[in-house]
């Protein structure tokens, strides 16, 4: 006999959909740390500068940001327990990416991406805190391992 739980069809349904949204913000930092032309073209220059010209300290939070939610994506289908682990570092990521932009450069980041910026950063917080706290309820009931 074994304690193994079916793994529920919304846990592929989030999983997948989690994967295909966080893609993004890995491909954006990459291409943007190589400053790829083409994916910068559509930037001013104001906002080319600003993203170009922030700190490492930004940067690694971008990154942690990105890959976590990324990496937390792809364990999460693999029905791994630390999707959770991913998905912490993802928000702590998060979390200094808003205050280096909202909290440090809020006027510079209005001026140059207006509304914009703030709706974005609401959007990516409430997507991943649900995905934070799907992940802990798929650990809690034994889905993931």
């Amino acid at each position: 006999m074994t304690d193994a739980v079916k793994t529920p069809l919304h846990l592929w349904v989030v999983g997948i959909l989690a994967i295909l949204v966080n893609a993004f913000p890995a491909v954006d930092f990459i291409l943007t740390q190589l400053e790829n032309e083409f994916w910068l073209s559509p930037l001013t220059a104001g906002q080319r500068s600003f993203i170009l010209g922030a700190p490492l300290w930004a940067d690694i939070c971008w990154a942690l940001g990105g890959f976590g939610a990324f990496i937390g994506s792809v364990l999460l289908l693999f029905r791994s327990r630390h999707a959770v682990t991913a998905y912490f570092l993802s928000i702590a990521g998060l979390a200094g990416s808003t205050l280096y932009q909202h909290v440090l450069n809020g006027e510079t980041t209005r001026a140059l991406f207006q509304n914009v910026a703030i709706i974005v950063t609401a959007a990516i917080w409430v997507i991943m805190l649900a995905l934070f706290f799907y992940a802990r309820a798929m650990k809690a009931k034994g889905v993931l391992r």
